[in-house]
């Protein structure tokens, strides 16, 4: 029986499909194909120049096997495995060398970084400075001559007359960067010391004790710990004298208790709707500006109070002028301005009822008080 068409048309295109999925997969095969024969040339190359290396050091009957740019050195018995594994890892290209067997058991399969490994960083060593009343201690590992001599310089130049000197500073190039100027900054703050000062590094914490002249002095002390080993935790102990207070009078001592008694005794007040200091209240003003003169420390507030009589939207302007009234009576007499604060509280604070009219007069009120 003669083929469909479906048929004849499906036997017409695989031959298209087979070409397009050989087109498709033969890259891949030869790029996979070609990876490997360059990790395989890289592994061939290391090998090599890895043999050529120890044989130059005259070491031989070695196998080095690679893994990647890891070498795994094997190592005859009776023979050096780590000066075998050293000279691999010095081959350029080679990340890491291991060793197996070997004269040293101990050394076996340890990995060795190449040589091209980022050494590790070097570390600042403890160190210490003290100061007592006759003398300065200094006791630190710098990294060259010229940082020893440039603390020395500046550890004399802070020394008080008869005060010696006790250096105890040595050169180590590997030791770690100790900052000298942050050491000068260190015993700088060390010279004011009323007392024994001291600045110890133990490997973790920069620890300063003692007491300094004043608060900017052991803060400054403090960012100098921070500099000379960054990372570190600064404990910053430095004591600082306390200020004495000035004494105070008998006069200040009392000057509350007087001020209430003067209001009681002494009152302040105004005609209705006038925010001028009258005849009658001039007496009182007098000596509540006395009061004050008898304290020069004391600060006071000025209260102005109405009725209830005015509206609200003027009793508290009002209540203001009658403040500044007798705070300007007051400044006249000789009271420092900036010792009395005034404010208008209007009706909002009566000291009696406004339903009375000696209430109202009552209310009608300036009022000297202790904030």
């Amino acid at each position: 029986m003669p083929a469909s068409s479906d048929e004849s048309a499906g036997l017409t295109r695989r031959p298209g499909f087979v070409w397009l999925l050989a087109a498709l997969i033969v890259p891949v095969l030869l790029t996979a194909a070609v990876l490997v024969s360059r990790t395989g040339s890289t592994q061939d190359d290391l090998r090599d120049r890895s043999l050529a290396a120890l044989e130059a050091h005259g070491i031989t009957g070695v196998e080095v096997e690679f893994s990647g740019r890891d070498a795994t050195v094997v190592v005859p018995a009776g023979a050096d495995a780590d000066q075998a594994r050293e000279v691999v890892a010095a081959v350029d290209g080679v990340r890491a060398a291991k060793a197996d067997g070997g004269g040293n058991p101990n050394l076996a399969g340890v990995t060795l970084p190449s040589a091209s490994a980022t050494p590790a960083e070097a570390v600042v060593a403890p160190f210490s400075l003290t100061r007592t009343a006759d003398s300065f201690t200094v006791t630190a590992v710098v990294q060259d001559q010229a940082a020893k001599d440039s603390i020395v310089s500046e550890a004399q130049s802070l020394m008080p007359t008869g005060t010696t000197f006790d250096d105890k500073l040595t050169v180590n190039p590997a030791a770690g960067p100790l900052n000298p100027t942050a050491v000068s900054a260190l015993l700088r703050a060390l010279s004011t010391a009323t007392g024994e000062a001291s600045v110890g590094y133990d490997g973790t914490t920069v620890t300063l004790s003692g007491q300094v002249s004043d608060q900017a002095t052991k803060a400054t002390a403090g960012r100098a710990a921070a500099t000379a080993v960054p990372g570190a935790v600064v404990a910053n102990q430095l004591q600082v004298p306390a200020i004495p207070k000035p004494p105070i009078s008998e006069a200040c001592q009392t000057f509350e208790h007087r001020l209430a008694q003067l209001s009681t005794s002494s009152k302040i007040v105004f005609l209705s709707g006038t925010a001028i200091v009258n005849d009658a209240s001039r007496s009182s003003v007098l000596r509540a500006a006395a009061l004050l003169k008898s304290c020069d420390t004391a600060r006071v507030e000025v209260g102005g109070h109405t009725d209830n009589l005015g509206d609200p939207s003027t009793s508290l302007p009002l209540s203001q002028q009658r403040a500044e009234a007798v705070k300007a009576a007051l400044v006249k007499l000789g009271v420092p301005a900036d010792r009395i604060i005034s404010r208008g509280y209007g009706e909002t604070r009566p000291l009696a009822s406004n339903s009375t009219s000696a209430g109202r007069i009552a209310n009608r009120r300036v009022e000297i008080r202790v904030p």
